[in-house]
């Protein structure tokens, strides 16, 4: 989830992080963080009641009919712009919602037309979604449109639940003194990712690691070409992330197991997704001679 969500902050341009899981697995918290290491940004909530002009805005028609003039009243898009766009219970949000922020997210540009009269602003951001299965699922083709896909568990060992009540019982204790404690991991973090930005524009990929992708996305069954592109754009920024210009093997492998698992079709009679995706990959490994 962490990974997902700073591959996004270094490069908006993969589509966004869909994140499932079940309630109290620190979905909205890790979004909430995420804000904190990216310079100038904040995080702007879509409720999943807005409505289609408080998201998108609307034209004030009684000022252009006075004036002559465009007159923006903004919308969800328009405060989104270059900060974080968070909408928790995606799942839950009108299809054609998500359709317009997934288009906005993808183009970088938000477009409001109205009575002949047409206006457009920037608008780009981070995407993050965060849903619980078991309160619906987001329809293939919605899915599709989301650059990445993670999902969280409650955590299963002994020691780490009790780690996670330990930070909780300091945090609440002393809110101050808890956040100085980790100032440092997050300046460091924060300055790698402001590094990662300013390397992306000169990564490389080879043709050799593109027929890969695209062989591993027909292997798999995957009709979208979106998701050999994402596939392409999240292992640049892997490659970013770790201070290199050439995008190497293992970056894709990393990249295919956050961009390719939603995008398989779940027969119930065969292994997971995810289990799926391993199988294939490890095959690709063996085929190219990855190290990874």
């Amino acid at each position: 989830m962490k990974k997902a969500l700073i591959l996004n902050g270094i490069n908006p341009k993969i589509g966004g992080v869909l994140i499932q899981g079940e309630k109290g697995t620190a979905k909205s918290t890790a979004v909430r963080a995420l804000a904190d290491v990216l310079t100038n940004s904040k995080v702007v909530n879509l409720p999943v009641s807005a409505t289609e002009d408080s998201v998108v805005g609307t034209l004030d028609m009684e000022h252009v009919l006075k004036t002559g003039e465009k007159k923006l009243e903004p919308g969800i898009l328009a405060k989104a712009n270059s900060n974080i766009l968070y909408v928790d219970e995606v799942n839950l949000l009108e299809d054609h919602l998500v359709d317009i922020l997934l288009d906005t997210a993808a183009m970088g540009i938000n477009r409001i037309e109205r009575e002949g009269i047409s206006y457009e602003h920037p608008s780009r951001f981070v995407l993050v979604g965060t849903m619980n299965p078991e309160e619906g699922t987001l329809r293939p083709q919605l899915l599709d449109r989301f650059g990445l896909c993670v999902d969280v568990e409650s955590e299963k060992q002994v020691e780490e639940r009790m780690e996670v009540v330990r930070r909780r019982m300091a945090f609440e204790h002393d809110q101050v003194q808890f956040e100085k404690g980790y100032e440092q991991e997050q300046r460091i973090l924060r300055q790698q990712i402001q590094s990662a930005q300013l390397l992306l524009s000169s990564v490389e990929v080879n043709d050799d690691l593109i027929s890969v992708v695209a062989d591993l996305s027909i292997e798999l069954g995957i009709e979208s070409h979106r998701a050999d592109i994402t596939v392409i754009n999240t292992a640049r920024t892997i490659a970013a992330w770790k201070q290199r210009t050439e995008v190497q093997a293992q970056d894709i492998y990393e990249a295919a197991e956050l961009a390719l698992p939603h995008r398989l079709l779940q027969d119930p009679l065969q292994a997971t997704s995810s289990e799926k995706l391993t199988m294939v990959l490890n095959k690709k490994i063996v085929e190219n001679k990855w190290i990874v």
